[in-house]
């Protein structure tokens, strides 16, 4: 391992989740990793939006890099110098606009804001697509809806995995996956729908004169193809300390539903997978196109270009973690010191001793508006009733089947479709306290849940994954990533215990009945700053 480090055949993948920035570093056996490293960031709220710096932006990959070179020195007694491949996934959607000489426009809009609906709703109706909140093409419509003076001055946009990579290498591409989340593919071409462009175009002409989508877009590629080269300046804005080398040659930029896919195995017809961060969400490989226009389903691919049924929720495990600092907090305050590894883990233990519908408690886990719920905005509401049982074992059940709940909404409306899932993963760090979120996610889908023992490695090792694929002569990435990649892999699977699973259907009606509070509190708490 360390020879792979020393010769330059790493292959280093990095990606800028919501609340860290991990870098993975794989070598020429692409199942095993040689070093981590990572930087904890988190959104800011500001003039209504949720949003970062492109400051915080590199420091936080510079930081990143820095701490896999670390963590590379500890395991191995030597730093990487030179890399064979790179690749860079981030957050999906949003909105970064740029003009012609590069400069950003706007600040950073994040998928997580929920203030395009004029936008998406017109789109919907004129592609006969669903087009969600937080789509690129949906900010930008809703840009040119309220006249914003920037409009006319965008050259270029893309995604923030996209941005990462067109600074490293000089080149405007996007994987197709990440690109599905900009703009509608026609999965034939696994390119922009034509149609639908021309479409935008003409509803814009007498608004915008003279935009033209296709030219504001990243050109698309789809897994394995090469994707543009380290640059000097690239090299040196990775690594500011100037001994990483220029010339790695990276795989397309992919969002973080597209590597967790890759990080599951998970890109065959039939094949689903959970990732559960941030945001959570499912992708589930399609046989057959939709029947309907739901917008509870986002219609994306896989890295490779195959269509993708996509149910996704704004708000994920973010509301659990609070309550985790909230208790580990109480102990040190106790006397007792807990890291909140360990708190985390007893908590989430707990859990497994509460009653299956949680004695009647309910957790809503809404930090940001919940497209799925029809919220714009979102309350994180802890509710029960005089006569629940309120112990801890509930209260903590009540917070895993809160951050499910949504989900199961939007997974029910896919069933509806009668979509084909022989297999479904999961992956994310809420999974790396074995047998808990498992076990209840496999009862709230009704349907057996594997976890592969990379599950908590997530989205940087699938883009790392993807690097190693660009340099591989295998054409297919199913094949690639059942042969190279998984093929001695343990997989832990997790059937759906009857009681719960009937236990948490009972919770779901409860959840879905007691949104009429979620919206009051939506209209009567205001946030700080807001105007009431």
């Amino acid at each position: 391992m360390a020879d792979a480090v020393r010769s330059g055949r790493g292959r280093l993948g990095i990606e800028l989740g919501s609340t860290r920035i991990k870098a993975c570093l794989i070598g020429d056996d692409p199942s095993k990793v040689l070093a981590l490293g990572s930087f904890t960031w988190e959104n800011s709220f500001e003039d209504g939006m949720w949003t970062y710096s492109l400051q915080e932006v590199w420091s936080g990959v510079q930081a990143a890099y820095a701490d896999l070179l670390d963590d590379s020195e500890r395991r191995h007694g030597v730093r990487p110098t030179a890399l064979e491949s790179i690749g860079i996934s981030a957050m999906m959607h949003g909105y970064l606009a740029f003009d012609g000489e590069g400069d950003l426009l706007v600040p950073f809009r994040t998928w997580r804001n929920t203030t395009t609906g004029p936008a998406a709703e017109e789109l919907t109706r004129l592609f006969d697509v669903n087009i969600p909140l937080r789509w690129s093409i949906a900010h930008l419509h809703q840009a040119v809806l309220d006249q914003e003076p920037h409009v006319p001055q965008i050259d270029f946009m893309t995604t923030l995995a996209g941005y990462v990579h067109w600074r490293l290498t000089s080149r405007k591409v996007l994987g197709v996956g990440d690109a599905s989340g900009m703009f509608p593919i026609d999965s034939a071409t696994h390119d922009y729908d034509a149609a639908l462009m021309k479409r935008y175009n003409a509803l814009v002409a007498e608004t915008v004169s003279g935009m033209d989508i296709a030219q504001l877009l990243p050109e698309v590629l789809v897994a394995g193809e090469k994707a543009g080269r380290l640059t000097e300046a690239g090299a040196r804005l990775l690594d500011p300390s100037g001994v990483l080398q220029s010339g790695a040659v990276f795989c397309p930029p992919e969002g973080d539903a597209g590597t967790g896919m890759v990080a599951t195995c998970s890109v065959a017809p039939r094949t689903g997978n959970v990732s559960a961060g941030t945001s959570i969400f499912a992708m589930v490989v399609l046989e057959r196109p939709l029947a309907q226009v739901h917008h509870e389903l986002d219609l994306v691919t896989t890295p490779a270009g195959a269509p993708v049924a996509m149910v996704h929720c704004n708000n994920g495990a973010s509301e659990l973690a609070a309550w985790v600092h909230l208790f580990t907090q109480f102990a040190i305050a106790a006397g007792v010191s807990v890291d909140s590894d360990t708190a985390f883990n007893a908590l989430l233990q707990e859990a497994l001793t509460g009653e299956a519908d949680a004695g009647g408690l309910l957790a809503y886990n809404y930090l940001a508006g919940e497209p799925i719920a029809g919220l714009s905005e979102g309350r994180p509401l802890f509710v029960r009733a005089p006569d629940s049982s309120f112990t801890l074992a509930n209260f903590m059940r009540a917070q895993l089947y809160g951050a499910f709940a949504t989900l199961i909404l939007g997974m029910r409306v896919l069933a509806s479709e009668e979509v084909a899932i022989d297999r479904m993963f999961a992956h994310g760090g809420m999974f790396r306290t074995a047998g808990v979120a498992q076990r209840f996610l496999a009862s709230a889908l009704d349907a057996p849940v594997s976890v592969a023992e990379s599950a908590s490695e997530g989205g940087a090792w699938g883009i790392a994954v993807l690097a190693a694929f660009v340099t591989d002569p295998s054409d297919d990435l199913d094949e690639y990533l059942r042969n190279s990649v998984f093929g001695g892999a343990a997989f832990e699977t997790t059937n759906p215990d009857p009681a719960d699973t009937a236990g948490f259907t009972e919770y779901l009606d409860r959840y879905s009945a007691g949104l009429s509070i979620q919206r009051t509190a939506v209209d009567t708490l205001t946030l700080k700053g807001a105007t009431p």
